[in-house]
């Protein structure tokens, strides 16, 4: 049975552990620059950017986690919930672990009122999508995501 329960900073290591394993996952294993204490400060620091949630065995092996943050829309007047990563160990997938956070993280948008819960998927990714559409996901496929980053993101703010 595996079992969802809250981050802790003790858990920073094994997120960072996770973060790269997506990563490599994701086909960009160089890509995180995410650090211990950078992850530390974002999710227990004095003004937090992101929750994150361990999967666990009945034992406490991690399984795997989730990472998400508070969003707004709008539209609907509410705050949201956007799930920025979603991974789980090789060993445990097909378990029902993915399932298992998803339905953790939407129990939490319920509860809190939150008027969506979204995330994105690598179009690649065909086992997340049909995971996603079997659990009542819809694709905004007339949406595409934009990102400025790095040295486009100083010449975007004027600096």
């Amino acid at each position: 049975m595996t079992r969802i329960r809250p981050a802790t900073p003790a858990d920073v290591p094994q997120i960072l552990a996770f973060v790269r394993e997506l990563a490599a996952f994701e086909r960009e294993p160089d890509a995180v620059l995410a650090t211990e204490p950078m992850l530390q400060a974002a999710l227990f620091g004095p003004h937090p950017a992101a929750e994150a949630v361990i999967a666990e065995d009945a034992g406490g092996t991690a399984l795997g986690f989730a990472l998400f943050f508070q969003n707004f829309s709008t539209w609907t007047g509410r705050p949201g919930m956007y799930l920025e990563d979603l991974y789980v160990t090789p060993a445990a997938r097909g378990a029902g672990v993915g399932k298992a956070l998803l339905r953790h993280l939407a129990g939490i948008a319920v509860d809190r009122c939150y008027g969506r819960f979204e995330w994105s998927v690598l179009d690649w990714n065909q086992p997340a999508i049909d995971l996603y559409r079997a659990m009542g996901a819809q694709a905004m496929d007339e949406w595409t995501v934009q990102r400025v980053t790095g040295d486009a993101l100083v010449r975007l703010a004027g600096r």
